[in-house]
């Protein structure tokens, strides 16, 4: 189910802000999210403090050769993966009402990270684990062809402005990626409250040979996250949509 194997030679790629020109200096590079700030709130801390050492993987444990998400969630199961979990508000309900899952969140924000370790505690989802790691390079480095049994990408960064577009998460090469992460019959949810990103994520995920599917009406066991509340207070179409990995 999980990729417990190194790249050639043993050793996997750099992770994003680690790889180097052959001089040492850092290369620059296009991600799909920009790192934020890092301080936490005294109620962040607490649940950090608490949880942490027990369901967050630490950046650095997935440059360790033989890492394991079985190690780390101390059971195999089926997995689902969250890109973009928050301040946990979806992720602790979801997972609360899927105890025989396991649940992978990728979210870079530590703030965020903390906030959501306590509403999990709460919600006593203790099936989930968080991991800071780029997701995309964890898609391709840490898990193999046809692991994830559903992977949920809600109220992704839109990145609004045109030339940075190419930042987005939802493009073709990002898209087939998934597909092929996806079990057979495997479903990838999506929401997002940008009409411009709709219409993009429709035209992306309709042209992917590998899923099929589309907008479809509200995603009803999806709590209502602050990003939703945010676009609804703004006017915004909010658009569900989903798509099934059909091979």
């Amino acid at each position: 189910m999980n990729d417990e194997q190194d790249h050639a030679g043993g050793v996997r790629p750099a992770r994003p802000h680690h790889k180097l020109t052959e001089d040492g200096r850092r290369v620059r590079e296009v991600l799909t999210y920009a790192r934020r700030g890092s301080r936490f709130s005294p109620k962040q801390q607490a649940a950090w403090d608490e949880y942490a050492d027990r369901w967050v993987v630490p950046d650095e444990a997935v440059d360790e050769p033989g890492f394991s998400w079985t190690t780390w969630f101390g059971r195999e199961a089926p997995l689902i993966v969250e890109i973009g979990g928050g301040v946990g508000e979806a992720t602790a309900a979801l997972a609360a009402a899927r105890p025989s899952y396991n649940v992978l969140s990728l979210e870079v924000w530590r703030p965020g990270v903390a906030e959501s370790l306590g509403r999990v505690a709460d919600a006593g989802a203790d099936n989930v684990r968080f991991c800071s790691v780029d997701a995309v390079w964890t898609l391709e480095n840490l898990l193999v062809e046809g692991s994830i049994s559903e992977l949920w990408t809600f109220f992704p960064d839109p990145w609004h402005k045109t030339r940075h577009h190419k930042r987005r998460l939802v493009v073709p090469e990002y898209a087939r990626l998934v597909a092929t992460r996806l079990v057979p019959g495997g479903l990838w949810r999506l929401a997002t409250d940008w009409a411009d990103y709709a219409e993009q994520m429709v035209e992306v995920l309709d042209a992917e040979p590998l899923l099929e599917g589309g907008v479809v009406e509200r995603w009803a066991e999806r709590p209502v996250t602050k990003f939703e509340r945010k676009g609804i207070a703004k006017e915004r179409t909010i658009t569900d949509l989903a798509y099934r990995r059909v091979t």
